[in-house]
């Protein structure tokens, strides 16, 4: 049985290690007090990553709202 993949980081529970990871480091990286240009090359890092390998750029984003 072939599973769909998750459009986004919250539908699912079931994640590797390291894209838990991922996931923690793009959430916390702007409240660490680094330099915003660093903290940006690290969200688009982490972006560029998630396109690559799990076919959704916004993967790590919040899920959009529905409209109505």
């Amino acid at each position: 049985m072939v599973k769909e993949r998750p459009q986004y980081f919250s539908d699912s529970d079931e994640h590797s290690e390291f894209v838990k990871a991922l996931a923690q480091v793009r959430r916390l990286a702007p409240f660490e007090g680094w330099c915003f240009q660093h903290v940006q090359a690290i969200q688009v890092a982490i972006d560029q990553y998630a396109e690559a390998a799990l076919g959704n750029r916004a993967f790590f984003w919040n899920k959009p709202h529905s409209a109505g």
